[in-house]
């Protein structure tokens, strides 16, 4: 019995006398605001109109209009590094996330795993009293995680969080998204035929999850992260959006630097006499082509025309998903609730230059090492936005909403890739309305911040483990400071796929190196140093004049490089880093079984067929009328699919959505038992990295069908649209039939996929044996 109990104990109930202090949940200190924490994706400071940018905002204008607007405020360059220092506090490396999850590399920095000496801000709030949700993406769950099978230990739920609805994942397609609510995987409540975009969704939850508390709870504050999948590709929005913008980027990305830096200086965003960067300022030797940024008047008509509407798509996909969360502050403000609401409205990281110089209109093909064809691009330019193409726009597009800094998503060193919007709303508890701040902050002061205002402290000790302390520092003092004044700040590294950089005391050293090239060598990078606190677009390179100055700041850098597990740094291609070999739950083997009316299996823990030879066997019982999917993995934008259509067997390889499908078709099945199949054996390796090879479909021992047929060697899609038996889940991967086409009118036993050196007819019978005896 705990010695905190007060109460007295006798024989009889009668003569005792009860205490239920010991056994009090924890409640908020008095007047604790509600915390809402709202973080877009892949956003330069110069998209939206709080800052001067195109992309219309209501709903932010309208925050900012009553709260503050910070233009000096940073995060980490990237996705999954960035929302671990919203968790925890900590930085990226501490965390173990110095790379986004599906790039982890089995190093203290980079294991994909939180230390238990980071607890996050959605533990210590739980534990204080408060009601915890996430909603929308959470890109911080291992690879080999991400299955109905896998441990639970890194999901939201075991994070802190009473409630989750969103993604596990970097991305996911906004009509047929990859759903997870709580602890288990779903498919979407609806269809784009019915109305459905993710943005809708995702806001419908958060607000359903909200007013549930605050009728049974309405005392309990709560915490809420809604991390909606916009700025993020797929560039998708309803059409009406993207029409809005028709004819609004026209004048090109090198004109929209010049107009919207105009606009920033008067604004207030930018100080009089900001510098203009150069679009492409990466010395030949060190840039990365897929990030050349081509100049606009180069381009071709067909090319502007194709850009422009890219752009506009973007836009509509931003305004979109803010006219959507506009209806979660109407909710708000209509309940009462968002007077004492802290808002944090921002982005994870700058814009993305993951579109290539070309843009493109399936974003897997930049994770697969394959170019863009302008040809191709041209040819969907009506469908952009919509469920039949997978967008993004081009580098030039990225520079132009990282305006005025060099570069972009990806390249830590400069701000381009790091300085993203911040606005912070809360009526309650901020005198200032409508002003600027240009403190200078980072990703990691958040936690700080809510814990701050709040009024508590982060436990030195947090379930019998003595935590690490906050590498962040409280926003709180600038609420009411004034807009020049100075921060509390002193220092924050950055580094990121090989890029590097320190800022310390208004003064910034930049390391020389292309993220994702592979050159190594990161002992002969140069460095170049800018004043910020005067140069805020670092346009100016101070090495020169003040050697002893940079010096001290490299030297810096390296000092919190090893307190934060920084090292070792990995600037190796995207396709090498995301295809690395990493542990699994499941001891490797070279036949995987799968059975009809199983969820998907995501792609992470799937059966790898990517750069090797494979076979496909299925034991079918086919009947008179017999139709639908055996076997789909991957969607229209990358995958392969086995499947009966007007009494025949067909085989479809979806390279990177590139047309026309690679399709294998039998002649007409007899009833009866059979053994459907497919073999592809890879012969080489294509000019980017594909493999070549030979197809055969095969009815029973027969081969039915056969020829030449490429594949992948990068992932399906980063969003999983995972491995299925029977059906065809989310995005159909072949334009032959409609999602999900489920199996029917016969019997489908199982299907068996082998990645070993055997041949297809050596395993037939053994792999038909195995799955009888199931």
């Amino acid at each position: 019995m705990s010695n905190s109990f007060n109460g007295t104990i006798k024989l009889d109930v009668r003569d005792s006398v009860p205490d239920w202090s010991p056994f009090e949940l924890p409640k908020a200190p008095e007047g604790a605001p509600n915390i809402l924490v709202i973080l877009y994706d892949d956003t330069g400071m110069a998209s939206w109109s709080p800052y001067g940018g195109r992309i219309n905002m209501p709903t932010l204008d309208r925050l900012a209009q009553n709260g503050l607007t910070y233009t000096q405020w940073h995060t980490t360059a990237i996705c999954s590094p960035t929302r671990s220092t919203f968790l925890t506090g900590r930085n990226h490396h501490a965390n173990g996330i110095g790379i986004i999850m599906e790039g982890t590399n089995g190093f203290p920095g980079y294991s994909g795993r939180f230390p238990k000496e980071c607890a996050t801000i959605g533990q210590v709030l739980q534990d204080t009293g408060y009601s915890t949700f996430w909603v929308g993406k959470d890109h911080n769950v291992p690879e080999e995680d991400i299955s109905a099978g896998g441990s639970k230990s890194a999901w939201p739920l075991a994070m802190g969080f009473d409630r989750f609805y969103g993604f596990l994942g970097g991305e996911t397609n906004q009509w047929y998204p990859d759903l997870v609510e709580d602890n288990r995987f779903i498919e979407a409540p609806y269809t784009p035929e019915e109305g459905y975009h993710l943005s809708k969704d995702l806001t419908d939850q958060t607000i359903r999850m909200i007013r549930d508390q605050n009728s049974s709870n309405p005392s309990k504050p709560w915490f809420t992260w809604f991390c909606p999948g916009a700025n993020h590709a797929p560039h998708h929005a309803p059409q009406e959006y993207i029409d809005k913008y028709k004819g609004k980027f026209d004048d090109g990305y090198d004109a929209y630097r010049t107009w919207v830096l105009e606009r920033m200086v008067e604004r207030g965003i930018m100080p009089e006499g900001t510098d203009l960067t150069p679009l492409n300022p990466m010395p030949d030797d060190q840039a990365n082509e897929a990030d050349y940024v081509k100049p606009w008047e180069s381009l071709s008509d067909d090319e502007k025309r194709l850009f422009s509407r890219m752009a506009e798509v973007f836009a509509g996909f931003s305004e979109y998903t803010d006219t959507q969360i506009g209806r979660l502050i109407d909710y708000l403000e209509e309940s009462g609730q968002l007077d004492n609401t802290l808002i944090f409205y921002c982005a994870d990281n700058g814009a993305s230059g993951e579109g290539s110089p070309d843009g493109s209109v399936n974003e897997n093909k930049f994770f697969n090492g394959f170019p863009d064809d302008l040809a191709e691009n041209l040819t969907m330019i009506d469908e952009l936005g919509g469920p039949a193409a997978y967008n993004h726009y081009p580098t030039g597009w990225a520079a132009a909403f990282s305006t005025p800094f060099k570069m972009f998503k990806r390249y830590a060193q400069f701000s381009g890739g790091t300085c993203d919007p911040m606005i912070i709303h809360w009526p309650a508890g901020i005198k200032a309305k409508g002003e600027v701040r240009h403190q200078y902050h980072h990703s990691v002061d958040i936690v700080a911040t809510i814990l701050d205002v709040i009024g508590i402290e982060f436990p030195e000790v947090y379930r019998g483990v003595k935590q690490r302390p906050l590498a962040g520092v409280s926003m709180k003092y600038s609420f009411d400071a004034e807009p020049d004044g100075p921060t509390e700040k002193q220092v924050q590294y950055y580094s990121m796929l090989g890029t590097r950089g320190i800022w310390k005391d208004g003064w910034k050293a930049s390391a020389i190196h292309a993220p994702l090239t592979g050159h190594g060598h990161f002992d002969n990078d140069a460095w170049e140093l800018y004043h910020v606190e005067e140069d805020r677009s670092e346009s100016r390179n101070l090495a020169t004049e003040h050697p002893e100055k940079l010096q001290e700041l490299i030297e810096v850098f390296d000092t919190e490089a090893r307190a934060n597990n920084v090292y070792p740094l990995d600037d190796r291609p995207a396709r090498e880093q995301l295809t690395i070999e990493r542990p699994q739950a499941e001891p490797p083997r070279t036949r995987y079984v799968y059975y009809p009316e199983t969820g998907a299996v995501p792609e992470s823990v799937a059966v790898n067929v990517r750069g090797r030879s494979f076979k496909i066997i299925a034991d079918v019982e086919v009947e008179a009328g017999t139709q639908g999917v055996i076997f789909a993995h991957g969607s229209r934008f990358g995958g392969h699919s086995l499947f009966i259509k007007d009494g025949r067997l067909n085989y479809v390889y979806n390279f990177l959505g590139i047309p026309p499908e690679q399709t294998f078709t039998s002649e007409a099945l007899t009833a009866g038992k059979h053994a459907l199949g497919m073999e592809f054996i890879r012969e080489r390796a294509g000019e980017h990295g594909e493999s070549i090879g030979t197809c055969k479909l095969y009815v029973d021992d027969q081969v039915v069908a056969e020829g030449p047929m490429r594949a992948q060697v990068g992932k399906f899609t980063l969003c999983g649209d995972g491995l299925c038996i029977g059906y065809d889940s989310a995005d159909a991967v072949s334009g032959q039939y409609t999602n999900p086409f489920p199996f029917s009118g016969g019997k489908l036993l199982g299907v068996a996929v082998d990645v070993s050196d055997e041949q297809y007819l050596d395993l037939e019978l053994e792999a038909l044996a195995a799955l009888a005896r199931e």
